[in-house]
Order: structure tokens, then C-alpha cells, then sequence
């Protein structure tokens, strides 16, 4: 018996080495690796958090046979013989729910002059949904589901950490198709590129996964699950890569759309230009890149923290500045209280200053005013409307233009009436002083300029 034992142990053995020989697959097709690897765990746990945003919008238009010939006199006079029709434009967009409240993270441009928004979650269920607030400049915004309750939401991650060459997920819905999963590497850090809109955008994180429209607004996330960036398609001309908003950018300003529906920009108090070849000599810096302070307001931030004029910044928390567009775009994401550290040269020495951004004080638009723009403007007086033949006391009027500044370059003169600057409609010197404080972060402002009873749009770029 005990040799029968022997003689079968001894035979299984044989055939066990036979077939590992022969069929060296057999073993190892029978270990089951494990399916649910990182990626399918973070996207388990994100995608309830992931809508499709369905917008729509009303677009009023005139059918008229003669509006080709571009002749006013055509369109006014059969005006009355063909009225405009309202049709209706529907977009798809992707979010990413930020708050169990229903407080939806997208791009803005998903959003951007939508009449009814609506959102689907995973398990197909739909709301409508309200813009609670908006920034076009970084092309983010928050939009709420308009019922009470609890909904799955994810928390945002941080992006200062990020390493290329690390996998990243990007989910949304591409096409109309829900919920989408790629996968891919972060390809680099730190983009700048300018969008199909013309705005440049800076700071993007690039990766090697396109971003269709319909992925626009949803989240990027690392191999843990962590919302590390919004996707966003802006680039037309980009075939196998994507980009994405770095969440440290969009966690700066979404408290103030929520609380306010606006970003309230933080100020430092400076005006900066772009260094020349001749200014680079001038100053015997090495280094590339950069911006020379050219005003600096007493009392401000940036004086309060040590900073002076022909001071040149190399780098905000540790991005590098590379041009005055770059400086601006990099400031325009920082809100009211937020802190900064300033890297500079001074006399060929390197420095770094911690400054609080601030709001604009009031007292200071007519000032930023004249240095930023380089005209003075005041209430239409009585006098001032007969004085240059003005038949409206709306807007403020130029009463002073300074030689050689980004007012003069453009041709506004004294007696010049500004009605609008960006989208903003100017009334009065408090609607000036207001859109003066929200557009100075900007490397450019559109101003509509009434010269007798004609208007021009003009952009400066100071």
C-alpha cells in the first residue's frame, strides 16, 4: 500500500513537470491577477462626483435676403417685412461636483451664455441647475443643482506636488458619451498656450490624453483619486494631448464665486513692463525671462513689503515669471487675504519679499487710472456737455491724456467720452472707479469712446 503511495506521488510529480515543460502557460493562466488596480479603484470612487452638463441657449437672429450686401440702409428699411427668430443652441460640458450641497466645479466657457443648464449624475438622474458664478479670465465656474438634498462629491487635491511622467485620469463625457475614463502621463507642467478664443492661459498642466469639448469641466485626477485639475478644451489644434487647470488655481477663487458670483482679485500695488534686450544689458541680468517694476503705489502691498521700482521679478511662489502677460496672468488667480512670496533682483542681488494681496482701495482707481492707461477722467459737468457739444451726461470724460502712455498711443484726446470698458457699462465716476479696479489685473482693456456722436471700441494694452 505504502508503495502504491510512493508510485502515484511519484507519477504526479511527472506529469506535473511534464506539463510545466510542455505547457509552461498552464500555471500561470490559473493565478488570477488583481483587476481592481489603482486606476479602477479612483475612478470607483470619483465617478458618482462626475455630470454631464447640458447647456442651452437662445439666439435671436434677423432673416434678411440683403444682409450679405452689408448695407445698413437694406437691413433697417425690411426690418418690419422680416423679424428675428429665437432658435435654440444646446452644448455638452462635463463637471465635477465639489460640495455635497450640489456645487458643481466646470469650465466657464461650458456655461458661458447659457438660459437653462441642466445635469446628469451617473445613476442618470437629472437636475436643473443655476450659475452661481463665473471667471472668464481663468475659465472656471460653479454652477449649483437646483434642489435640496446630499449629493456624492469629491474634495480637491492639491497640484503643487505634481511630477511629470505620473498617471493621471481624466474623466468626463466626450462627444455626448457619459462618463469616459482615459488614462495617461502628465507630459508637463506649467504650460502656457494660447486658446481658440485668443485669451493665453498660463500655468496649464499638459498630458498625453486628448480633451475633447464634451471632457470640458471635468476632473483630472491622480492614480490615489485626487481631483488634481479641471480638464479644459481650448487648444483646437491639439491632437493626442490635453491640458488641464491646476486645482491650487481654481481652489483660490472658488470660495468668491460662490460667496459673490465674482472673483474679487487680490492688489499688490504695481505696475510692471517687459524687459528689452537693452534693459536685460542694462541691469546685467543673466537670468531669462522677467519684469521691471515700473510703478509701485505708496501704502500698497507690494510697497508695504519692500518692493520698488526697477526691482525685476523672476518668480511668484515659485513659478517663474517670463513676460509682464505671464506676470498678469499669474496674479489674476490670487483673490483678497491670499499670500504671495515674491523672488526679485535688486543691484544684481537676488531677494524675496512675503506680501497679503488686498482689495483696491476706492481712493486709488483715478490714480491707477492716469499711471495704468494714462488719461484723467471726472463727471460730465453741465459746463464740460456745452463746453465739447455733448447732448448726455452718461460716462466720464477725458480731461487730460498723458504724452506717450497707452491712451495717447491709441489717439484718445481730452473731451473723449467713455461709455464701457470691457463689459462693464459706465454711467457715471463710481461705474469708472469700479471697472477700473476690476479690469487693472488685466494685460489689456476694450473701451467703447464716444468723439461727438460716434463711437469707436478701442483695446489698450498698457
Amino acid at each position: 500500500m505504502i508503495k502504491m503511495k510512493i508510485v502515484i506521488t511519484i507519477l504526479s510529480s511527472i506529469i506535473f513537470f511534464l506539463n510545466l515543460l510542455f505547457n509552461p502557460f498552464l500555471i500561470t493562466a490559473e493565478e488570477n491577477f488583481p483587476r481592481k488596480n489603482a486606476v479602477v479603484l479612483a475612478v470607483e470612487k470619483i465617478s458618482p462626483a462626475v455630470v454631464n452638463i447640458n447647456t442651452e441657449e437662445i439666439i435671436s437672429q434677423r432673416s434678411n435676403p440683403f444682409y450679405n450686401f452689408g448695407d445698413n440702409f437694406f437691413d433697417e428699411f425690411f426690418k418690419d417685412f422680416f423679424p428675428r427668430r429665437d432658435y435654440k443652441r444646446q452644448s455638452l460640458g462635463s463637471g465635477v461636483i465639489i460640495h455635497p450641497a450640489g456645487y458643481i466645479l466646470t469650465n466657464e466657457h461650458v456655461i458661458s451664455r447659457a438660459s437653462k443648464i441642466k445635469v446628469t449624475l451617473s445613476n442618470n438622474q437629472e437636475y436643473d441647475a443655476r450659475l452661481v458664478g463665473s471667471d472668464s479670465r481663468l475659465d472656471l465656474a460653479v454652477v449649483k443643482i437646483q434642489v435640496d438634498g446630499s449629493f456624492p462629491y469629491v474634495k480637491m487635491g492639491r497640484s503643487d506636488d505634481l511630477l511629470i511622467g505620473e498617471t493621471v485620469i481624466a474623466i468626463g463625457n466626450p462627444f455626448g458619451l457619459s462618463h469616459t475614463v482615459t488614462t495617461g502621463v502628465i507630459s508637463a507642467l506649467n504650460r502656457t498656450i494660447k486658446g481658440s478664443d485668443g485669451k493665453v492661459y498660463t500655468e496649464f498642466i499638459q498630458l498625453d490624453a486628448s480633451i475633447n469639448p464634451g471632457n470640458s469641466g471635468g476632473p483630472l485626477l491622480n492614480i490615489n483619486g485626487e481631483l488634481i485639475g479641471i480638464n479644459t478644451a481650448i487648444y483646437q489644434k491639439a491632437e493626442g494631448i490635453g491640458f488641464a487647470i491646476p486645482i491650487d488655481k481654481a481652489k483660490r477663487i472658488v470660495d468668491d464665486l460662490i460667496k459673490y458670483g465674482e472673483v474679487h482679485r487680490g492688489w499688490l500695488g504695481i505696475l510692471v513692463q517687459d524687459m528689452t534686450p537693452q534693459l536685460i544689458k542694462y541691469f546685467g541680468i543673466t537670468s531669462k525671462g522677467g519684469v521691471l517694476v515700473s510703478k509701485v503705489f505708496k501704502g500698497s502691498p507690494a510697497y508695504n513689503a519692500g518692493l520698488r521700482e526697477s526691482d525685476i521679478i523672476i518668480s511668484i511662489d515659485n513659478s517663474p515669471i517670463t513676460s509682464r502677460e505671464d506676470y498678469y496672468e499669474k496674479i489674476s488667480s490670487y483673490t483678497v487675504d491670499d499670500k504671495l512670496r515674491i523672488a526679485f533682483f535688486r543691484n544684481g542681488e537676488k531677494k524675496e519679499v512675503n506680501l497679503i494681496a488686498q482689495l483696491v482701495p476706492e481712493n486709488l482707481a483715478l490714480e491707477i487710472a492716469r499711471e495704468w492707461l494714462g488719461f484723467s477722467a471726472s463727471e460730465i459737468s453741465t459746463d464740460m456737455a456745452r463746453k465739447f457739444g455733448l447732448h448726455t451726461h452718461s460716462g466720464v470724460i477725458i480731461t487730460d491724456v498723458v504724452s506717450n502712455s497707452a491712451g495717447w498711443r491709441i489717439g484718445i484726446k481730452r473731451g473723449d467720452v467713455i461709455r464701457q470698458i470691457n463689459q462693464t457699462t459706465i454711467e457715471n465716476l463710481s461705474d469708472f472707479k469700479k471697472a477700473i479696479i476690476d479690469a487693472n489685473s488685466g494685460t489689456s482693456v476694450l473701451l467703447l469712446v464716444q468723439r461727438g456722436k460716434y463711437g469707436y471700441y478701442v483695446t489698450l494694452e498698457p
